[in-house]
């Protein structure tokens, strides 16, 4: 198709490894880094700014970023050392592993971890454990179980080519794979307890574009996740407005039972749908990106802007270090946008200086390419993909050139689902291989981007 880009980012991983630890002799990359293996900071939804996913809409081409073929075949694995104390079944998540450790590939892991790889390793936790109940009728582990097993969940993953700290990257810890604070984890208990067919029918046919609005997998979850959550309680007949907030924490680690019990009743490709479905609806709601100190965009557009090539110049520095953090989705750049859009009113910033400076969504994520166009991730769940030869690749949109929306005085808070500005919710029906092009094509490589990033330090 004429005007669809196509990049191939050609680099050796063993590279960019050596490449990211020289950044790391550098004292600031070295906090960003570190920063991108902790928990991201969140900041609070304002959801007057984001914008309507749009499914009928007319998307632009999301685009493949390949990783390089590297000088040992991307297939080569480790045995892992596992512990022979955790009786999960790992032979039967053998295809999920997989899937989790090239979402978690090595030296990508942190840039990829918000969006794919940390969803994807959660969403796995979740469908071994339920479908090792249908032989253990428990839908969770005690703790010592849960450290065996963790660790050796992490072994397998890094046998085959994830980050060798891909449980610190994604916050994980044993506790995630316990029944933490729910009463119930006993699946005849759990199934006596609640409606097993309301929630099967509410999840099974789960539809990956209305789900975040219309809630109706997510609006089952919470029932059942309520009903076990109280049972010890006698409470059963409460309602969801008088839930006491002491029991909120108890219905939250309950969720997790109720998308293990999901993911013993599903077959595990069906599981994962649905429960990165349901990961993504809270990923989307949030700007996961760290805003560091703005006083210098303060002082150069602040009080009316009486220089605009200071204004523009400050904001641009400040960009290029949001720029440095993770790739994030179409939906997340419009959250960050609308919260740094808040937080530089509230710095006596009135004007919009993005129209002024022409930002655009597209400057909130990691850039790529030689010509350090962004990439937003698809808002919809997407996986990273391995080929023996050329290597890691996920879609990347870098065509989507949606002005940032600048915060006004007069916009008030609306439901995230009642948007104005319409932006892809689905990839275009393009090709998202390696190797078709056009008369468009334009190699490049994903070192020169990450070498400019080196050059703005």
């Amino acid at each position: 198709m004429k005007g669809m880009v196509f990049f191939k980012l050609s680099l050796n991983i063993i590279l960019l490894e050596v490449f990211l630890l020289a950044l790391c002799f550098h004292e600031s990359c070295c906090s960003q880094l570190d920063h991108l293996t902790g928990p991201v900071l969140m900041d609070k939804r304002r959801d007057a700014f984001l914008p309507e996913i749009s499914p009928s809409g007319s998307p632009q081409p999301f685009i493949p970023m390949l990783a390089p073929s590297p000088l040992i075949p991307f297939t080569n694995t480790t045995t892992p050392k596992l512990s022979g104390l955790c009786m999960l079944n790992f032979t039967a998540a053998e295809s999920l592993l997989s899937v989790t450790s090239i979402d978690c590939w090595s030296a990508f892991a942190p840039f990829l971890a918000n969006v794919i790889c940390c969803p994807q390793l959660e969403a796995t936790l979740a469908i071994i454990i339920g479908q090792s109940s249908k032989e253990t009728n428990v839908l969770a582990l005690n703790g010592t179980l849960a450290k065996f097993c963790l660790s050796d969940i992490e072994q397998i993953l890094v046998g085959q080519g994830a980050n060798f700290n891909v449980t610190q990257i994604c916050s994980t810890h044993a506790s995630n794979l316990t029944q933490n604070s729910c009463p119930v984890i006993d699946v005849n208990e759990f199934e006596n307890t609640v409606d097993t067919s309301k929630l099967l029918a509410a999840c099974a046919e789960i539809d990956s574009v209305k789900e975040c609005c219309n809630q109706i997998c997510q609006g089952a979850i919470l029932e059942a996740a309520t009903r076990i959550a109280l049972k010890a309680s006698e409470l059963l007949s409460i309602d969801g407005p008088h839930v006491l907030p002491e029991h909120l924490t108890t219905i939250n680690d309950c969720r997790s039972i109720v998308h293990r019990w999901l993911a013993s009743k599903l077959d595990p490709p069906l599981a994962k749908h649905v429960l990165r479905v349901l990961s993504n609806c809270n990923v989307n709601k949030v700007c996961p990106l760290n805003f560091p100190d703005m006083k210098h965009v303060a002082t150069g557009c602040g009080h009316g802007i009486s220089n605009q090539t200071a204004c523009c110049s400050a904001m641009g520095s400040y960009v290029s270090h949001l720029q440095k953090q993770s790739f994030i989705t179409n939906l997340q750049a419009l959250d960050c946008a609308a919260s740094l859009g808040t937080k530089l009113r509230k710095s006596n910033i009135t004007k919009d200086v993005y129209s002024l400076c022409h930002i655009s969504l597209k400057d909130f994520s990691l850039q790529v390419g030689t010509q350090e166009a962004g990439c937003l991730l698809p808002s919809l769940p997407s996986d990273a993909t391995l080929d023996p030869t050329s290597g890691i690749s996920f879609l990347c949109d870098l065509n989507d050139n949606i002005a940032a929306p600048w915060p006004t005085t007069s916009q008030v808070q609306a439901s995230s689902c009642n948007k104005t500005i319409k932006i892809p919710a689905l990839p275009a029906a393009t090709s998202a291989q390696s190797g078709i092009y056009n008369d468009d094509v334009m190699p490049v490589m994903l070192i020169a981007s990450l070498m400019v990033l080196l050059m703005l330090l």
